[in-house]
């Protein structure tokens, strides 16, 4: 019998490519998702890639009225994957209620419906904001923690505090924070991607919108950092094999083989990329010559952050696959996939 993997925020970017994961390591998989951010249509692609369709259950699990009725009609889930959380850095600086009630409020829902329907695993979606601007580079699991510069980070933080605490005092309840660096790219079969509501917030939706006309030129925010040539660096990695460490986690749990009741794990690709450098390989790789433009530096942004994941090399067994070049591929293939249905 197949284990059942709830995943909230399941229609989104990161969430729909780890169900497809999910489901070709045969996993049954259920979402939740309220689609603020998503489109009810992306289970329908999921199962067209896969061939099996999740199921999709359209509320917000702020409402735990809503989440405890899901609970009692799902008594046999083995494990969650709790992706739903706003995650724009800038919009969370000018909106901060808006993201402390939104991140928080839906994790301790999460808990509280693990602590009274016995579901014994979560993996947490957190991220490398949680370093803030590290002292050191590569930035290890063991990095401190430093002051959140945005309230988006603060959440992370603050999530995986609410996680370790509550994993302390409930046995029966394992946890595994993976923390992102940065997720680019598509599936390869181009039917599901990152697809931002409005002005995107993340540099690769931008790029391949200015490519395609969308956007008249791609803003780039801040040339005066201390880096090589000025603009942030960041460590951006295939959403694929993001997806894929995922499902590692679940299994390492399920499986009894976690060293501890609560992990974290760095998730990247151990190399740090510019915004410029960035926008060179989608230029490679599309021949098109985007057009930008520098303006100021943007509130909340880190100046330079790459990982060291020989941790999750290690005791995963996972790594990257994919190169920039090729994550950028697909997040073109994915854009123009996307315009051309619309």
């Amino acid at each position: 019998m197949k284990k059942k993997i709830l995943v909230t925020g399941g229609t989104g970017y990161i969430g729909s490519h780890t169900a497809v994961e999910l489901i070709e390591d045969g996993f049954e998989v259920v979402l939740i998702d309220n689609l603020h951010n998503s489109e009810a249509e992306v289970a329908e692609r999921i199962g067209k890639i896969t061939g099996t369709k999740p199921r999709l259950e359209v509320f917000d699990i702020c409402d735990r009225e809503k989440l405890n009725d899901f609970f009692q009609r799902n008594m046999d889930v083995s494990a969650i994957i709790h992706f739903a959380a706003y995650k724009a850095v800038g919009e969370s600086v000018s909106k901060p209620l808006d993201y402390y009630w939104n991140n928080l409020v839906s994790l301790i829902n999460i808990l509280e419906g693990m602590k009274d329907y016995a579901v014994p695993a979560i993996v947490f979606s957190s991220s490398c904001t949680v370093y803030g601007q590290p002292e050191k580079l590569p930035v290890t699991e063991d990095a401190p923690i430093q002051p959140a510069i945005s309230p988006y980070g603060n959440t992370k933080q603050i999530g995986e505090e609410i996680i370790r605490d509550t994993v302390a005092a409930n046995k029966n309840i394992r946890a595994v924070s993976l923390r992102y660096f940065n997720p680019i790219g598509a599936h390869k079969s181009a039917l599901i991607g990152e697809l931002p509501r409005g002005v995107p917030e993340n540099l690769v939706p931008f790029i391949t919108q200015t490519a395609l006309g969308l956007r008249d030129e791609l803003k780039i925010f801040g040339d005066d950092y201390d880096t090589p040539d000025g603009s942030c660096i960041r460590d951006y990695l295939h959403v694929v094999d993001l997806a894929k460490a995922h499902v590692i986690a679940v299994k390492r749990m399920l499986e009894n083989k976690n060293k501890h009741d609560y992990e974290v794990f760095n998730l990247g690709t151990g190399q740090g990329v510019s915004v410029l450098e960035a926008i060179k390989s989608f230029e490679r790789v599309s021949g098109i010559k985007l057009k930008y433009k520098i303006t100021g530096r943007r509130a909340g942004d880190i100046e330079k952050i790459w990982a060291d994941p020989s941790f999750a090399n290690r005791e995963l067994g996972w790594k990257t696959l994919s190169s920039l070049d090729e994550a950028m591929k697909t997040a073109w293939e994915w854009e123009k996939a996307v315009r051309k249905k619309n």
